[in-house]
Protein backbone atom coordinates (compact mmCIF):
# COMPACT_ATOMS: atom_id res chain seq x y z
CA UNK A 1 0.00 0.00 0.00
CA UNK A 2 1.67 3.14 -1.35
CA UNK A 3 1.48 6.42 1.14
CA UNK A 4 1.55 9.68 -0.20
CA UNK A 5 5.00 10.30 -0.19
CA UNK A 6 5.14 7.05 -2.54
CA UNK A 7 3.05 8.72 -4.44
CA UNK A 8 4.37 12.05 -5.28
CA UNK A 9 7.73 10.41 -5.43
CA UNK A 10 6.58 7.99 -8.13
CA UNK A 11 5.00 10.99 -10.05
CA UNK A 12 7.69 12.76 -10.27
CA UNK A 13 10.06 10.32 -11.86
CA UNK A 14 7.01 9.74 -14.06
CA UNK A 15 6.79 13.19 -15.22
CA UNK A 16 10.81 13.49 -15.90
CA UNK A 17 10.42 10.33 -17.92
CA UNK A 18 7.64 12.47 -19.94
CA UNK A 19 9.81 15.56 -20.31
CA UNK A 20 12.93 12.99 -21.36
CA UNK A 21 10.64 11.33 -23.90
CA UNK A 22 9.65 14.43 -25.07
CA UNK A 23 13.15 16.40 -25.46
CA UNK A 24 13.45 15.16 -28.91
CA UNK A 25 16.40 16.55 -31.49
CA UNK A 26 13.74 18.55 -33.05
CA UNK A 27 12.82 20.58 -30.28
CA UNK A 28 16.70 21.36 -29.58
CA UNK A 29 17.30 22.32 -33.08
CA UNK A 30 14.18 24.46 -33.08
CA UNK A 31 15.12 26.51 -29.67
CA UNK A 32 18.85 26.63 -31.63
CA UNK A 33 18.21 27.76 -35.04
CA UNK A 34 15.33 30.31 -33.31
CA UNK A 35 18.21 31.47 -31.01
CA UNK A 36 20.87 31.69 -34.01
CA UNK A 37 19.02 33.65 -36.44
CA UNK A 38 17.02 36.16 -34.26
CA UNK A 39 20.68 37.15 -32.74
CA UNK A 40 22.00 36.97 -36.50
CA UNK A 41 19.43 38.75 -38.04
CA UNK A 42 18.60 41.92 -35.11
CA UNK A 43 21.48 44.07 -36.31
CA UNK A 44 20.31 43.84 -39.97
CA UNK A 45 16.72 44.70 -38.51
CA UNK A 46 18.67 47.92 -36.67
CA UNK A 47 20.07 48.94 -39.52
CA UNK A 48 16.53 49.05 -41.50
CA UNK A 49 14.77 50.43 -38.97
CA UNK A 50 16.74 53.78 -39.03
CA UNK A 51 16.16 53.51 -43.17
CA UNK A 52 12.71 53.92 -42.88
CA UNK A 53 12.37 56.10 -39.54
CA UNK A 54 10.74 52.98 -36.79
CA UNK A 55 13.08 55.11 -34.28
CA UNK A 56 12.12 55.90 -30.50
CA UNK A 57 13.46 59.11 -30.23
CA UNK A 58 13.59 61.01 -26.21
CA UNK A 59 11.40 63.63 -26.29
CA UNK A 60 10.92 63.71 -22.34
CA UNK A 61 12.78 63.24 -19.39
CA UNK A 62 10.76 59.91 -18.57
CA UNK A 63 12.39 58.11 -21.41
CA UNK A 64 15.82 55.77 -19.81
CA UNK A 65 17.23 56.13 -22.94
CA UNK A 66 18.92 59.35 -23.92
CA UNK A 67 19.70 58.59 -27.81
CA UNK A 68 17.62 57.45 -30.58
CA UNK A 69 16.92 54.24 -30.47
CA UNK A 70 15.98 51.58 -33.54
CA UNK A 71 12.67 49.61 -33.12
CA UNK A 72 11.50 46.74 -35.44
CA UNK A 73 13.19 44.29 -33.18
CA UNK A 74 9.92 42.26 -33.51
CA UNK A 75 11.32 40.96 -37.10
CA UNK A 76 13.78 39.36 -35.87
CA UNK A 77 11.90 37.66 -33.66
CA UNK A 78 9.67 37.16 -35.51
CA UNK A 79 11.92 35.55 -38.14
CA UNK A 80 13.62 33.48 -36.06
CA UNK A 81 10.43 32.07 -34.92
CA UNK A 82 8.82 31.55 -38.11
CA UNK A 83 11.32 30.02 -40.03
CA UNK A 84 12.22 27.42 -37.11
CA UNK A 85 8.44 26.44 -36.72
CA UNK A 86 8.49 26.00 -40.32
CA UNK A 87 11.51 23.71 -40.75
CA UNK A 88 10.84 21.93 -38.00
CA UNK A 89 7.29 21.80 -36.86
CA UNK A 90 4.91 18.78 -38.80
CA UNK A 91 2.00 21.60 -39.71
CA UNK A 92 0.48 19.83 -42.68
CA UNK A 93 0.38 16.45 -40.67
CA UNK A 94 0.58 17.23 -36.88
CA UNK A 95 -2.20 16.80 -34.12
CA UNK A 96 -3.31 20.22 -34.47
CA UNK A 97 -2.19 21.59 -38.03
CA UNK A 98 -5.43 23.64 -38.76
CA UNK A 99 -4.75 25.48 -35.61
CA UNK A 100 -1.36 26.39 -36.21
CA UNK A 101 -2.04 27.90 -39.53
CA UNK A 102 -4.50 29.65 -38.05
CA UNK A 103 -1.92 30.86 -35.28
CA UNK A 104 0.40 31.61 -37.76
CA UNK A 105 -2.00 33.86 -39.90
CA UNK A 106 -2.61 35.74 -37.41
CA UNK A 107 1.01 36.49 -36.27
CA UNK A 108 1.65 37.31 -39.35
CA UNK A 109 -1.19 40.25 -39.12
CA UNK A 110 -0.02 41.21 -35.54
CA UNK A 111 3.44 42.03 -36.76
CA UNK A 112 2.35 44.06 -39.80
CA UNK A 113 0.85 45.73 -37.79
CA UNK A 114 3.08 46.02 -35.57
CA UNK A 115 5.83 46.97 -37.97
CA UNK A 116 3.78 49.96 -39.30
CA UNK A 117 3.02 51.05 -35.84
CA UNK A 118 6.94 51.10 -35.07
CA UNK A 119 7.28 53.27 -38.13
CA UNK A 120 4.29 55.87 -37.56
CA UNK A 121 1.97 55.39 -34.38
CA UNK A 122 -2.07 53.65 -35.19
CA UNK A 123 -5.01 55.05 -33.61
CA UNK A 124 -6.05 52.72 -30.57
CA UNK A 125 -9.07 51.84 -32.29
CA UNK A 126 -7.69 50.51 -35.34
CA UNK A 127 -4.73 48.69 -33.60
CA UNK A 128 -7.62 47.03 -31.63
CA UNK A 129 -10.03 46.56 -34.86
CA UNK A 130 -7.02 44.12 -36.50
CA UNK A 131 -5.80 42.75 -33.12
CA UNK A 132 -9.28 41.29 -32.20
CA UNK A 133 -9.44 40.19 -36.26
CA UNK A 134 -6.17 38.59 -36.13
CA UNK A 135 -7.34 36.65 -32.67
CA UNK A 136 -10.45 35.72 -34.21
CA UNK A 137 -8.74 33.37 -37.06
CA UNK A 138 -7.32 31.00 -34.78
CA UNK A 139 -10.25 30.71 -32.26
CA UNK A 140 -12.70 30.19 -35.42
CA UNK A 141 -9.88 27.08 -36.14
CA UNK A 142 -10.61 25.47 -32.53
CA UNK A 143 -8.00 27.87 -30.55
CA UNK A 144 -10.24 28.16 -28.01
CA UNK A 145 -10.39 27.66 -24.13
CA UNK A 146 -13.27 25.20 -23.84
CA UNK A 147 -13.43 23.60 -20.33
CA UNK A 148 -12.37 25.67 -17.04
CA UNK A 149 -10.89 23.72 -13.73
CA UNK A 150 -13.73 23.74 -10.80
CA UNK A 151 -12.64 22.50 -7.88
CA UNK A 152 -16.12 23.03 -5.62
CA UNK A 153 -17.55 19.94 -8.88
CA UNK A 154 -16.74 16.19 -8.40
CA UNK A 155 -15.32 16.15 -11.97
CA UNK A 156 -13.37 19.05 -11.31
CA UNK A 157 -14.07 20.46 -14.94
CA UNK A 158 -17.11 23.15 -16.06
CA UNK A 159 -17.40 22.51 -20.36
CA UNK A 160 -18.33 25.94 -21.49
CA UNK A 161 -20.75 27.19 -23.74
CA UNK A 162 -19.38 27.35 -27.56
CA UNK A 163 -20.54 31.73 -27.65
CA UNK A 164 -18.81 31.86 -24.42
CA UNK A 165 -15.47 29.69 -25.58
CA UNK A 166 -15.40 31.61 -28.47
CA UNK A 167 -15.81 35.45 -27.49
CA UNK A 168 -13.75 34.56 -24.51
CA UNK A 169 -10.98 33.26 -26.28
CA UNK A 170 -10.71 36.36 -28.65
CA UNK A 171 -10.87 38.60 -25.36
CA UNK A 172 -7.72 36.58 -24.21
CA UNK A 173 -5.65 36.48 -27.32
CA UNK A 174 -6.65 40.73 -27.19
CA UNK A 175 -5.71 40.80 -23.75
CA UNK A 176 -2.19 39.36 -23.34
CA UNK A 177 -1.41 40.45 -26.89
CA UNK A 178 -1.29 44.07 -25.28
CA UNK A 179 -0.70 43.13 -21.85
CA UNK A 180 3.10 42.17 -22.93
CA UNK A 181 3.18 45.23 -24.87
CA UNK A 182 2.38 46.89 -21.64
CA UNK A 183 5.52 46.13 -20.01
CA UNK A 184 7.36 47.14 -22.65
CA UNK A 185 8.67 50.08 -20.92
CA UNK A 186 12.30 48.24 -19.80
CA UNK A 187 15.01 47.21 -21.45
CA UNK A 188 14.98 43.58 -21.62
CA UNK A 189 11.38 43.43 -19.88
CA UNK A 190 8.80 41.95 -22.34
CA UNK A 191 11.52 39.74 -23.87
CA UNK A 192 13.12 38.34 -20.75
CA UNK A 193 9.36 37.66 -19.18
CA UNK A 194 8.21 36.48 -22.41
CA UNK A 195 11.42 34.11 -22.35
CA UNK A 196 10.27 32.84 -19.02
CA UNK A 197 6.78 32.40 -20.15
CA UNK A 198 7.50 30.42 -23.09
CA UNK A 199 9.81 28.32 -21.18
CA UNK A 200 7.04 27.17 -18.57
CA UNK A 201 4.73 26.68 -21.71
CA UNK A 202 7.32 24.21 -23.08
CA UNK A 203 8.05 22.34 -19.72
CA UNK A 204 4.26 21.78 -19.48
CA UNK A 205 3.85 20.46 -22.44
CA UNK A 206 7.01 18.56 -22.71
CA UNK A 207 6.55 17.01 -19.09
CA UNK A 208 2.14 16.78 -19.05
CA UNK A 209 1.95 15.18 -22.31
CA UNK A 210 2.64 13.05 -25.87
CA UNK A 211 1.48 14.40 -29.44
CA UNK A 212 2.07 17.85 -28.96
CA UNK A 213 3.54 18.31 -32.28
CA UNK A 214 3.94 21.86 -33.78
CA UNK A 215 3.14 22.97 -30.48
CA UNK A 216 6.32 21.94 -28.60
CA UNK A 217 7.95 23.10 -31.60
CA UNK A 218 6.35 26.33 -31.35
CA UNK A 219 7.34 27.12 -27.46
CA UNK A 220 10.57 26.19 -28.69
CA UNK A 221 11.34 28.61 -31.02
CA UNK A 222 9.39 30.85 -29.02
CA UNK A 223 11.54 30.83 -26.45
CA UNK A 224 15.02 30.50 -29.10
CA UNK A 225 13.86 33.54 -30.63
CA UNK A 226 13.64 35.68 -27.03
CA UNK A 227 16.85 34.03 -25.57
CA UNK A 228 18.48 35.56 -29.69
CA UNK A 229 17.08 38.91 -28.99
CA UNK A 230 17.75 39.56 -25.51
CA UNK A 231 21.68 40.34 -25.86
CA UNK A 232 20.73 43.52 -28.03
CA UNK A 233 18.05 44.73 -25.63
CA UNK A 234 19.53 44.43 -22.20
CA UNK A 235 20.35 47.77 -20.68
CA UNK A 236 21.55 49.86 -21.92
CA UNK A 237 19.17 48.34 -25.26
CA UNK A 238 21.09 48.57 -28.73
CA UNK A 239 17.09 48.59 -30.35
CA UNK A 240 13.76 48.28 -28.67
CA UNK A 241 11.43 45.27 -29.79
CA UNK A 242 9.16 47.66 -30.51
CA UNK A 243 5.02 46.88 -31.09
CA UNK A 244 5.99 44.61 -33.88
CA UNK A 245 7.52 42.57 -31.35
CA UNK A 246 5.88 42.90 -27.90
CA UNK A 247 2.55 42.44 -29.69
CA UNK A 248 3.87 39.34 -31.34
CA UNK A 249 4.99 37.99 -28.22
CA UNK A 250 2.27 38.11 -26.49
CA UNK A 251 -0.15 36.70 -28.83
CA UNK A 252 1.70 33.92 -29.43
CA UNK A 253 2.17 33.53 -25.71
CA UNK A 254 -1.77 33.85 -25.31
CA UNK A 255 -2.28 31.29 -28.07
CA UNK A 256 -0.38 28.61 -27.02
CA UNK A 257 -1.20 28.89 -23.46
CA UNK A 258 -4.98 28.21 -24.68
CA UNK A 259 -4.05 25.65 -27.07
CA UNK A 260 -3.52 21.44 -26.75
CA UNK A 261 -3.60 18.94 -24.31
CA UNK A 262 -3.23 22.10 -21.08
CA UNK A 263 -5.70 24.49 -22.26
CA UNK A 264 -8.07 23.53 -19.52
CA UNK A 265 -5.98 25.39 -16.55
CA UNK A 266 -2.41 24.56 -16.32
CA UNK A 267 -1.11 26.17 -19.18
CA UNK A 268 -3.83 28.73 -19.42
CA UNK A 269 -3.10 30.79 -16.04
CA UNK A 270 1.24 30.54 -17.09
CA UNK A 271 1.11 33.95 -18.99
CA UNK A 272 -1.40 35.89 -15.90
CA UNK A 273 1.16 34.28 -13.46
CA UNK A 274 4.26 35.74 -15.11
CA UNK A 275 3.17 38.63 -16.63
CA UNK A 276 0.97 39.63 -13.39
CA UNK A 277 3.52 41.53 -11.52
CA UNK A 278 4.94 43.88 -14.23
CA UNK A 279 1.59 44.93 -15.39
CA UNK A 280 0.00 45.93 -12.51
CA UNK A 281 3.30 47.74 -11.30
CA UNK A 282 2.70 49.37 -14.76
CA UNK A 283 -0.77 49.88 -14.38
CA UNK A 284 0.56 51.62 -10.85
CA UNK A 285 2.71 53.53 -12.43
CA UNK A 286 0.66 55.11 -14.89
CA UNK A 287 -2.51 55.65 -12.14
CA UNK A 288 0.45 57.48 -10.13
CA UNK A 289 1.58 59.93 -12.78
CA UNK A 290 -2.43 60.80 -13.50
CA UNK A 291 -2.79 62.06 -9.99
Amino acid sequence: MYNIGDIVHDNFWERIGMFIQNLDLFTIFAFVVSFILTFAATPIVKKFAFKVGAVDVPRDKRRMHTEPKARLGGIAIFYGFLVSVICFGNLYHGVYEKQQLGILAGAFIVVILGVFDDIKPRKAWVKFIIQTVAAIIPVMLGVRITILSNPFMADGFVFIPEWISIIGSILWIVGVTNAVNLIDGLDGLAAGVSSIAAVALLSILMIGHTNTGTLLIMAAALAGACFGFLPYNFNPAKLFMGDSGALFLGYILACISIQGPFKMYVAFSVPFLILGLPIFDTLFAIIRRII
